[in-house]
């Protein structure tokens, strides 16, 4: 029995390892010191080219087992570099400012060549792309922590890290209990779930982040004691495989999201004029990025060649406290439709995302695959918009029956006063 309990046990921890993906490396200076530590989560969402000008997209994760060849320490600026999978390496710089440092740039190099990963690519050459990443003022002899999800986007490759605690300039050899922990986190260590808000403790007690670990869920919209929002502009917006051909990517909707920092509630809508449109289309996965002044939302759709729908669902917003929100949900089955037509639904409707994310969508049309003449298909619509079109008819059908029976009563009455008049004569 305790070899059976050990047995499960270390299976437990087998997938919970393979489920984490993090990886934990220490660079040594050329006294064989320590000189700078991390330990991180990183995901890459990659689109490349492949035959018939179309792209593919393709998620990677930062193995547990890359190499830190090229990474390197001095007193002024480091690199941690890491290498993996046939010819691919991510690396940061850092650079000290005054007393505190900084990652200066990220730079992540896939080598298309390799068809495991990039199948049917069109081009067997190594790409690069340089990110600023969101790192900055972290104090000298401190460690940079930042659990929350921090999304770093370009053109072709966009970029998850969490979970990060890094040091990039180690002293003594020995890694700081210190940390200068990142704006997103702070909230959630600085505020006592008990504490009773006073004017003073106002900008700490407003700018609470989302608990990943958190077990209350997001009070319902409908019952949220906050100022009703107007409805938000319909957007509308599309992706391109280049600029010569038509889109291969339709979306109309307006969208607000709902989110929860701490104990507070916030509502946010996403304003169409000034959002930028960027994103892929694929075979099997297409991605539309909306980037407004106030958020970033990147929807990832998935067909499995009959029917496709949303399965991912990756939101920032700055709210006015100026606390990053952060939340992302990779296990979603939503706006299910068949690949070929488009997935409609005009009536208000909202989703729970997360325990602490919720959006609401406004006369919404999506078409990720199949766009013929860069127009929308035949529509397929949601349950809601059925319903819509069924109360009408079924209060059509109960005014008709009324009627009629209404006039048989009347004929059968007029009948019986006729045939009661004919005796009395």
């Amino acid at each position: 029995m305790s070899r059976y309990a050990a047995f499960v046990l270390f299976l437990a921890l087998g997938i919970e390892i393979h489920v984490s993906h993090g990886i934990e490396v220490s660079v040594n200076d050329k006294d064989g010191k320590l000189c700078l530590y991390a330990n991180l989560m990183v995901n890459f969402s990659v689109s490349y080219e492949v035959a018939d000008n179309k792209n593919e997209t393709v998620e990677i994760e930062l193995p547990s087992d890359a190499k830190t060849a090229g990474s390197a320490c001095d007193a002024t600026s480091s690199t941690l570099k890491l290498n993996f999978g046939e010819g691919h390496s991510w690396s940061m710089n850092f650079a000290v400012k005054e007393n505190t440092y900084q990652a200066d740039s990220i730079t992540f190099s896939y080598n298309l060549s390799d068809s495991t990963v990039f199948p049917n690519s069109v081009l067997n050459e190594t790409a690069s792309v340089t990110m600023k990443p969101h790192i900055t003022d972290v104090g000298l002899d401190t460690c940079y922590s930042c659990k929350s999800k921090d999304m770093i986007q370009s053109d072709s490759v966009n970029q998850t890290l969490w979970n990060v605690l890094i040091q990039a300039f180690v002293s003594n050899g020995s890694k700081s209990d210190n940390l200068t922990t990142c704006a997103a986190d702070v909230p959630a260590t600085t505020v006592a779930p008990t504490a009773a808000p006073t004017p003073t403790t106002t900008p700490t007690t407003t700018t609470a982040v989302p608990v990943t670990n958190s077990t209350s869920p997001a009070p319902p919209p409908t019952t949220t004691p906050t100022p009703t929002l107007p409805s938000p502009t319909t957007g509308k917006y599309s992706i391109k495989p280049d600029e010569n051909s038509t889109a291969c990517l339709l979306a109309d909707f307006g969208l607000r999201i709902g989110f929860k920092q701490g104990d507070k509630y916030q509502e946010m809508n996403l304003d169409p004029n000034g959002t930028v449109a960027s994103g892929s289309c694929g075979v099997n996965s297409s991605e539309l990025v909306l980037v407004s002044n106030s958020m970033t939302i990147m929807f990832t759709f998935a067909n499995d060649t009959k029917k496709f729908r949303l399965h991912a669902l990756n939101v920032t917003a700055k709210p006015s406290s100026g606390v990053v929100f952060s939340e992302v949900n990779s296990n979603l089955s939503l706006w299910e439709a068949a690949v070929g037509s488009s997935y409609m639904c005009n009536k208000e409707q909202n989703y729970t995302i997360t325990n602490l994310l919720t959006i609401f969508t406004f006369d919404l049309q999506v078409q990720p695959f199949g766009v013929k003449k860069g127009v929308f298909s035949t529509a397929e619509e949601c349950q809601g918009d059925a319903e819509s079109f069924l109360v009408p008819i079924a209060v059509g059908v109960a005014l008709l029956v009324l009627i009629l029976v209404v006039l048989l009563a009347y004929f059968i009455g007029r009948k019986r006063n006729m045939a009661s008049g004919y005796e009395s004569f």
